[in-house]
């Protein structure tokens, strides 16, 4: 089981690595072509009276470049898909790790005995919310199944608006799982609240280690 779930966190973190190396790919390109080409014209115009045959190659060449730009009409949409999946597949992750905000000043002036409780009712809410946005996000997506509706700019490569929008029942139910663990851990007493990251205490802490240093 261990080995399972180590897989698994190994998994979530090069799946978002992926994601994020997926855009930055796309974007680079797009952008790269999209400024490129214009050099190579300069170039042409610059030789054009020296060397007639190395300006039509330069022209040769940026206009092979400008077709490819224009060619990829599909990266925003793409890119737009992959920040989609990147979002809601990172909403468990930041559970995970803690990386989501909390806001939990008053219920740590309460015993500990109590504060378990309240992460406890907690749980439960964040359980309830998860489980409704998958029940009505997986309605969502059986109908655009049913439609088989291209997405934008994508649908000539076979994707569909329903390809896209299966993050959203996934994500949110990896989120469930995620407070399962969670409440699991409070219940046996491995656990106070729900993790959530303290941005004062990490201030504090980047104070204390900026004094050090100095």
């Amino acid at each position: 089981m261990n080995a399972l779930r180590r897989v698994w966190d190994r998994f979530e973190e090069g799946f978002i690595v992926f994601l994020l190396a997926a855009m930055t790919l796309v974007t680079f390109v797009y952008v790269l072509l999209n400024n490129l080409y214009s050099m190579f014209y300069k170039f042409a115009e610059w030789t054009a009276e020296s060397s007639e045959g190395f300006s039509e190659a330069m022209y040769s060449i940026g206009d092979f470049i400008l077709d490819g730009a224009q060619a990829m009409t599909w990266s925003n949409a793409l890119t737009k898909a992959l920040f989609a999946w990147l979002i809601f597949f990172g909403l468990a992750y930041g559970v995970r790790t803690a990386g989501h905000i909390g806001v939990d000043a008053l219920v740590k002036l309460v015993p500990r005995r109590l504060q378990r409780f309240i992460g406890f009712v907690a749980c439960l809410v964040c359980l309830g919310y998860a489980g409704l946005i998958v029940e009505a996000s997986y309605e969502w997506l059986t109908v655009l199944m049913t439609n088989a509706i291209g997405a934008d700019d994508l649908g000539h490569f076979g994707v569909m608006q329903w390809h896209i929008a299966l993050i959203i029942p996934v994500g949110f139910a990896l989120v469930f799982i995620r407070y399962l663990e969670i409440m699991w851990r409070i219940v046996t007493g491995k656990q106070i609240g729900l993790g959530l990251a303290d941005e004062a205490a990490d201030a504090l802490h980047l104070a204390d280690e900026k004094e050090e240093r100095v």
